[in-house]
């Protein structure tokens, strides 16, 4: 690995911390275009690069969800019951759909990625925001449904699953952004288990990946997103603690719309290096 590389993902590592503490988003969205193009410029294959991306992402997910939900746990945001019911079902179908991605195209994997980010977004944009509380959801059975999705699409795109959980229990479920943005983080840790284990399984007789790889797990490359982004998880959470719900819904859309479009090459297409 390049110094470069190293430089990269360091400033990534800081970013997606604190995108994770303040959005309640594992963060895998943010890194796996930026490993993607840094496992790309290390000579491994397409395919495998994606694929790779996605596997490291859910580790340092793993333990950004963790930071970021102790927080949230000692500002008592999180609903546990949703979170552990969500969890559950995330976690079995995350391994479901981390074992179907190793068999699908890096391309197909890669467009998909930035379809389901960019619909989201617009969901999130155009859904009406009402002044009036309303009582969330409080139904396991509904909860555990919701997860499926969740869960399955966690594990085929690497990620902990926030940028659709976060809608899904705003929009869905009707919980205010705050306690979703909480609990979604929550429900990571559990996605992000399960995913993690479908990509170091399927990935472990792969004689084309990266070394210092457990399956298409690059633990160079985690390490230094963990090590960069643990601390400002917390720093995140705490921020977003203290902002207006309208503003961190815009935050987040605004985001997703960024990811979205930049996996589907649009950026590349338009000759805009960002």
């Amino acid at each position: 690995m390049a110094l470069i590389h190293v430089v990269i993902l360091l400033g990534t590592g800081v970013f997606v911390g604190f995108a994770s503490g303040l959005l309640g988003v594992g963060g895998g969205f943010i890194m796996a275009p930026v490993q993607y193009f840094v496992f790309i410029d290390m000579g491994l294959p397409a395919d495998e690069a994606i694929r790779m991306a996605f596997g490291t992402n859910l580790l340092v997910v793993l333990f950004n969800s963790l930071s970021g939900t102790w927080r949230y746990h000692k500002l008592g945001e999180v609903s546990w019951r949703a979170a552990l019911v969500m969890g559950v079902s995330g976690l079995a179908f995350a391994y479901i759909g981390a074992t179907l991605a190793t068999r699908i195209s890096g391309e197909v994997l890669r467009v998909s990625f930035g379809v389901i980010v960019l619909v989201s977004a617009i969901r999130m944009l155009t859904a009406r925001s009402r002044e009036v509380k309303r009582e969330p959801v409080d139904n396991p059975w509904l909860w555990f449904v919701w997860a499926i999705p969740v869960g399955m699409l966690a594990g085929m795109l690497g990620v902990g699953g926030g940028v659709i959980a976060v809608p899904i229990m705003v929009l869905g479920l009707r919980f205010s952004i705050h306690r979703a943005v909480a609990t979604s983080l929550a429900m990571i840790v559990l996605n992000s288990i399960g995913g993690l284990a479908g990509y170091i399984v399927n990935g472990l007789g792969v004689s084309s990946l990266l070394p210092y790889s457990i399956g298409y797990v690059n633990l160079p490359s985690a390490f230094i997103l963990i090590v960069s982004s643990f601390v400002m998880v917390q720093v995140g959470a705490v921020v977003a603690h203290r902002l207006p719900a309208r503003r961190l819904r815009f935050i987040f859309v605004l985001l997703m719309f960024y990811i979205g479009l930049k996996m589907l090459g649009v950026f590349e297409w338009l000759g805009w290096p960002i």
